[in-house]
């Protein structure tokens, strides 16, 4: 029997290249073990163009997509949120997700390469290289152990890092 799916939100401050990426690597990679969604705290509107491309390049739907803010996603009550930038992993969070744990990986926005299309294509597959890598991890953990217990022993591990971190 499988665990209740974990509820991640990967939040990001415009919501629009890495978030998504992530949003959409999860839901792809981790059907019935993970329920993926993603805001912004200051969304863009628009998803990166380049992102959809990429996305659809390595077979993942994109369908419902879209640039939206962390206060839309109240409903949403997730287990747990994963900054993938630093500003949003910083940044004051709506009242809403006081009590939800928040992992931070810090991954480099692909977008924001200017010095080549083969460079900005190389970032982005880094990026979604590393994504896939973690979340295959996470749907390992769940696969392994029908309790979640692992997983969510392994969350809390990467947050008792980063509290120790912070504090150095």
């Amino acid at each position: 029997m499988n665990p209740r799916p974990a509820r991640i939100l990967f939040l990001c401050t415009h919501n629009r290249c890495r978030s998504i990426l992530a949003e959409a690597l999860t839901r792809h990679q981790g059907a019935n073990y993970l329920i993926a969604a993603s805001a912004g705290s200051s969304p863009e509107g628009q998803v990166h163009p380049d992102t959809l491309t990429n996305l659809r390049q390595r077979g993942v739907n994109i369908d419902g997509l879209h640039s939206k803010s962390w206060h839309e996603m109240a409903e949403f009550a997730p287990d747990y949120a994963v900054a993938v930038c630093q500003q949003a992993a910083g940044e004051a969070c709506p009242t809403w997700m006081n009590n939800v744990p928040m992992v931070h990986w810090g991954l480099p926005d692909p977008s924001k390469i200017t010095q080549s299309a083969t460079e900005r294509q190389q970032a982005f597959t880094d990026v979604m290289d590393t994504i896939e890598k973690k979340i295959a991890i996470w749907v390992g953990l769940l696969q392994a152990d029908s309790s979640g217990l692992r997983f969510r022993e392994a969350m809390d591990s990467q947050l008792a890092r980063r509290s120790t971190q912070s504090r150095n």
